[in-house]
């Protein structure tokens, strides 16, 4: 079938699948093998070029997610982020970064700007005045993050995408925390779109991939950095991530929901003295959010009255969520990002970006809100 035109929904279900079936089966097989015989002029079909048949499957199915011409399935979400960087960034080159971005990207910027020579500028997400202050002749680039993990901001994503076409740099947005369903930054002038598939992507807690969409060219200059590197998806894992796409949209709906109204509790209650979640009208960036998403997403932060210490009683007396890094999928899972995903910040790095001890970040699952809800109302002392 066609998928021109479809909804999401059906996009996420059918994107890339053959017509008809390869040996009738409804599900894509796994090309378990590494190499194929090779045809002439066709160039060679191997496991680390990322061309293999599962590959290619899952890749096309991404694209069509991101609506963009081309995707790369990579090993993990650092290795999208890295080999897209790669692709662009030379010795001497510098990129903006935009907001307060994932613990390992920001971990991953600062040791390449030691070793490879990269210049990085960390600039407000919503301040044009700070991007233009930050240019220079070496800026090659400009980085943002949708939402902003874990303080769960949205910057003026419109506005870098056109800062970015009007001084000719490239833009790359990490989309991991709305995916493709609520939000698809190649429609506002993104060139790469980076996701770690890890999370909602796959949505079941159950392997490590990233991903990178753009055009063509692009992706060709990201796979070929992927190669040299060797971050290529296995087969198993490209099986199991693109079994996950099938239920993205259904899976993101519910999360969402989930996550509203438990941001509507946490927000009335005496026991929390702040709620980051941009569905809430007094979130921050709600407008902009508001303009930009078909949804708010599952993610939520918080930080309660009392303290590291209330943090910590917290997340001992929460049932039902998992004490665990990582987000997306259907369980849901808290955190204190201190010690998980900003671990390898030092205390100064985390307090000059804003990230306090007591923060919690918390990945909403499908599991029913009010269970959630009366969860966190028992563990606050209800």
């Amino acid at each position: 079938m066609t998928t021109d035109n479809v909804r999401f929904e059906t996009l996420a279900v059918h994107a890339a699948e053959p017509r008809p079936a390869h040996g009738r089966s409804v599900v894509f097989p796994i090309y378990q093998g590494t190499v194929y015989e090779i045809e002439p002029g066709a160039g060679v079909d191997y496991l680390r070029y990322s061309n293999t048949p599962t590959q290619n499957y899952l890749q096309e199915k991404l694209a069509a997610l991101e609506g963009a011409e081309a995707a790369v399935a990579t090993a993990s979400g650092m290795a999208a982020i890295s080999t897209a960087l790669r692709s662009i960034l030379a010795a001497g080159d510098r990129i903006i970064v935009a907001g307060n971005i994932y613990g390992g990207t920001h971990a991953l910027l600062a040791e390449e700007s030691r070793r490879s020579g990269w210049g990085v500028d960390f600039v407000d997400a919503a301040d044009p005045a700070a991007w233009a202050a930050a240019l220079t002749a070496e800026t090659k680039a400009v980085y943002v993050e949708s939402i902003t993990n874990p303080l769960i901001r949205v910057g003026d994503l419109t506005g870098l995408a056109a800062f970015a076409r009007e001084h000719g740099l490239t833009s790359i947005i990490d989309n991991t925390f709305p995916t493709p369903m609520l939000f698809r930054p190649h429609t506002i002038g993104y060139d790469l779109v980076c996701h770690s598939a890890t999370k909602a992507l796959n949505g079941h807690s159950d392997l490590v991939a990233g991903v990178v969409t753009g055009s063509t060219e692009r992706i060709e200059q990201v796979r070929h950095h992927l190669t040299l590197f060797g971050g290529s998806i296995d087969p198993h894992a490209a099986f199991l991530l693109s079994r996950g796409i099938k239920t993205l949209a259904v899976r993101v709906k519910a999360q969402g929901e989930n996550a509203f109204a438990l941001a509507r509790f946490l927000e009335g209650h005496s026991a929390i003295a702040e709620v980051h979640y941009p569905g809430l009208e007094s979130h921050p960036d709600h407008a902009r959010a508001s303009e930009l998403f078909s949804g708010f997403g599952s993610m939520l932060a918080f930080r309660p009255v009392g303290g590291l210490e209330a943090a910590e009683r917290l997340l001992k007396a929460l049932q039902i969520p998992y004490s665990a890094a990582s987000l997306g999928g259907v369980e849901s899972l808290v955190t204190r990002p201190a010690i998980s995903s900003h671990a390898k910040l030092t205390a100064e790095e985390r307090a000059a970006v804003g990230i306090p001890d007591d923060l919690i970040r918390f990945s909403t699952g499908i599991e029913a809100a009010e269970d959630l809800i009366e969860d966190f109302g028992r563990a606050l002392g209800e």
